[in-house]
């Protein structure tokens, strides 16, 4: 009968003096502990945040909201539940401010009303919001107002209204601090809006109803009532549930990147581990063995170890829990830009033993692998030093365990994402690396065994002898380096290829400037403006609004009530932004039918033509017929053509084109695309034209890439903080796989003093080792972060794959040198001990 008293004595007696060992490396998983739980429990503190935010972020019961203007009958229909309603129209344009005599991009919300019902307006003074309904005055972004040097009382010009600014705006109601990168923000009274001038027929404005409901209206049930009223009428509605609904969306997919990254951290950990107790069970064949002889079974022997591994691995996932718990005080701050709630911290139970548990599971899954072998070793081993005599049970033990090692890692990551198919594929995933880098390592041990030139300097052949030696760490050391170098450069790689697609639309004769609100009769003179300064007009299109309400002879109503249509609901109801030409654009391809330029009789048919992805999206093809609502008319066309578009230059590019000969007597503006050749240029040129013509708004790519350069540099902050945990726990397990094997180095560089090398030549072996090691794992993982991101670039985001070779270099340079380095300082005690000493 088997005597757990006894076990657990002997474990204790047993791991007195290697206490300190096998803490260093169960230390390893204390990191993928701390952040799976710091981000759990901040992600429950979010929940339960927005869940008690959620009225007080969409500020009303209710919200209308459609890109032309919402009629009173829409609205009507809600008379019986109002309690209270409030308007607010949405533009972006420019602003001027004489002041300074500085123009600037901005997103204007001008307001009727006592919104918002829930939460406030945050501004300085407070008083300053009831001012802009009542007087002619502004609240203007606070970042801002210190960019500029502005203060309160001075002006800003919106069209052609100047307004006082009477107070400073915190936040945009609503919104994330990263909202207002793009725009700044200001608000003006809703009844001073037309004054400005800034609306005209196609302006692209954002209209909004907020209401009150009366106590005791379920309004997300009237809501679904109403719901194919209102999408007939093109209005989007949005409830306090529905709102809570998006951002929980929204933040679970931020949380299962985050959990994905703490994940990779404790894998790298359990992999250290796993390598590390082999290790450290080797060193103990001789204990294991004198066991046997005394009389132990295998599976008891194994236990007393693995009573060793779990007692310390709970003493680990303890710290890493404590730790998790103190480290989610600082993701608040970390994120705060991006979240629309301040976080409330507090001690999350759920993600202490979502911690607990799913750290025990991995660490033992992966402990097991090593000392599953030890039931196998005979008491013969204690004379005859052998090694693990493998069996038939033991393979199939291996092969339970592995399944076992996959299906936990599926469920693991199943449960934190709650989506299947993200489970299987980090799984599948996370396999297919592991196994190419621990082949690889196989491999390249056994080639470098067979391939060593005999005449190879000695320092030279020692060292890359080292790599395939017993007891090396090569297979760790190159798969934890390996993960966790492609992690780190798939998540650089990629936003290194955003940034670039980016950068090149401003890169040789691309244009950089859009200017867009156009008016017909301002054509000419902003024409000779532009070339006053040289610079060239690359393209002026006009722009007709209308929206699409009929299909092949039937209306958009009858549309909608097909539950066999393929539509997507986008194309459906969006207010199309269309132009008119007689040929096509460079920048375009014709994929199919024939493009037709001109219409001679009014009276004929009109054939348009319509890009790939929008006619896909619509489901229609060519010679099927499509009419629309041009400003009133009803316009019958067929599709002549599709085209194929090239988005990656800034110009303006159409979904649908007209021929000439039809639109050019309907409301329309006008866009013009030019280059400004510096940014000195840029700034003069858009002041003068705010200046003279208000309604037109300039758009500059500096300043767009400068935002973009700005969110990315904040998001890469958030991803680097996340990505440390892999750094760190890659660290962990190189300084303690190496700390584990520093006795046999010791041995091994006591023989080489004893047959004459100096210290110069046992640092030069060391070098050469972990230089192999360093510059293997880099390139491997360089090479998984490629794959990975080329995939990601093409198939997810659609944009030209392009990398920076010095880029990839230095990344593998890094990684090696840090290799070599932490190599070196960890095995510094190995050249100072003296070969009597290990030899006595």
């Amino acid at each position: 009968m088997r005597s757990w008293k006894f076990l657990f004595k002997t474990a204790w007696r047993d791991a007195r003096k290697d206490r300190g060992m096998l803490l260093m490396f169960m230390s390893a998983i204390v990191l993928g502990i701390s952040a799976l739980v710091a981000i759990n429990a901040f992600n429950d503190a979010l929940i339960k945040d927005v869940d008690r935010q959620a009225a007080t972020l969409l500020g009303a019961d209710l919200e209308l909201e459609s890109n032309s203007p919402i009629s009173d009958s829409s609205v009507a229909v809600l008379d019986s539940f109002i309690a209270d309603l409030s308007m607010e129209k949405e533009l972006l344009s420019m602003a001027y401010f004489p002041q300074e005599d500085k123009s600037q991009f901005m997103r204007i919300k001008a307001v009727k009303g006592d919104f918002p019902y829930y939460g406030k307006i945050l501004a300085e003074p407070q008083s300053s919001i009831d001012e802009i309904q009542e007087l002619r005055s502004a609240l203007v972004d606070k970042a801002l107002m210190q960019e500029m040097e502005l203060s309160v009382g001075d002006s800003i010009r919106l069209g052609e209204t100047t307004f006082i600014i009477s107070g400073r705006l915190e936040r945009a109601f609503g919104n994330a601090a990263i909202g207002g990168s793009f725009a700044p923000t200001v608000y003006i009274g809703l009844k001073y809006l037309d004054k400005t001038r800034l609306i005209q027929p196609g302006s692209l404005v954002e209209h909004k109803v907020y209401i009150k409901v009366r106590e005791g209206v379920d309004i997300d049930r009237e809501v679904e009532r109403y719901e194919d009223f209102f999408r007939s009428q093109s209005i989007q509605t949005e409830t306090i549930a529905s709102r809570k609904e998006e951002l929980d969306e929204a933040f679970d997919s931020l949380n299962s990147f985050l959990n994905l990254v703490a994940l990779v951290a404790l894998l790298l950990g359990c992999i250290g581990v796993s390598s590390s107790i082999f290790v450290y069970v080797r060193r103990k064949y001789r204990s294991i063995a004198i066991l046997r002889c005394l009389g132990s079974s295998g599976n008891d022997a194994m236990l007393i170890y693995l009573i060793q591994i779990l007692v310390l691995g709970l003493i680990s996932i303890l710290l890493g829990v404590a730790l998790g718990s103190l480290i989610q005080i600082f993701l608040p701050f970390i994120l705060s830009d991006f979240l629309p709630v301040e976080v409330t911290l507090g001690i999350s139970w759920s993600a202490i033993w979502e911690g607990l548990i799913i750290g025990a599971v991995l660490t033992s899954l992966f402990a097991l692998w090593p000392l599953i072998k030890v039931k196998n070793i005979a008491p013969i081993s204690v004379l005859r030093n052998e090694h693990i005599t493998r069996s038939k049970v033991g393979w199939k033990s291996d092969i339970w365990l592995l399944v076992s090692i996959i299906g936990a890692l599926w469920m693991t990551m199943w449960y934190l994402t709650g989506d299947f198919d993200n489970g299987y594929r980090f799984t599948l995933g996370m396999v297919i690396a592991f196994a190419l880098l621990y082949g690889l390592s196989r491999i390249t041990g056994v080639v470098l065994k067979r391939s060593i030139p005999r005449k190879i300097r000695f320092v030279w052949k020692q060292g890359i002898a080292n790599l395939y030696r017993p007891n090396n760490q090569t297979s760790t050391l190159l798969v934890a380096i390996g993960l966790g170098t492609a992690v780190l450069s798939t998540l650089f790689i990629v936003q290194s290829m955003l940034l670039n697609n980016i950068e090149r639309m401003d890169a040789g004769n691309q244009p950089n400037m859009i200017l867009f609100g156009i008016e017909t009769d301002q054509r000419e003179g902003l024409q000779e403006m532009t070339a006053d300064y040289d610079m060239p007009v690359i393209q002026q299109v006009p722009i007709v609004t209308m929206r699409l309400v009929g299909w092949q002879g039937r209306s958009k109503s009858q549309w909608l009530q097909d539950t066999n249509r393929t539509a997507e609901s986008w194309v459906i109801h969006r207010e199309a932004r269309v132009t008119y030409r007689d040929s096509l654009d460079r920048s375009e391809s014709l994929v199919a039918g024939e493009f037709v330029g001109s219409i001679e009789d009014p009276a004929d048919s009109i054939f348009i033509s319509l890009s790939e992805g929008f006619a896909d999206a619509l489901d229609v093809g060519i010679g099927d017929e499509l009419v629309f609502n041009v400003q009133g008319a009803r316009v019958k066309t067929y599709v002549s053509s599709l085209r194929e578009i090239d988005f990656s230059t800034m110009q303006a590019r159409f979904f649908i084109v007209f021929p000439t000969g039809v639109l050019e007597e309907a409301p329309q503006f006008h866009v013009l695309v030019t280059k400004s050749p510096d940014s000195r240029t840029t700034a003069q040129y858009r002041t003068d034209v705010v200046s003279r013509y208000p309604n037109i708004s300039v758009v500059d790519l500096a300043s767009i890439l400068e935002t973009v350069n700005k969110i990315f540099s904040k998001i890469s902050y958030v991803i680097q903080f996340m990505a440390a945990f892999s750094i760190l726990t890659g660290l962990l397990v190189l300084i303690s796989s190496l700390w584990l094997s520093k006795l046999q180095r010791i041995r091994e560089n006591a023989l080489l003093r004893t047959l004459g090398a100096s210290s110069r030549q046992l640092l030069s072996i060391n070098a050469i080792e972990y230089a192999f090691i360093g510059m293997l794992a880099s390139i491997c993982g360089v090479l998984l972060a490629l794959l990975s991101s080329y995939a990601i670039t093409v198939y997810e985001l659609d944009l030209e794959f392009y990398v920076n070779g010095w880029s990839i270099v230095l990344i593998i340079l890094t990684i090696t040198a840090l290799t070599v380095a932490i190599g070196l300082w960890n095995t510094r005690d190995v050249l100072k001990r003296s070969p009597v000493d290990v030899l006595r």
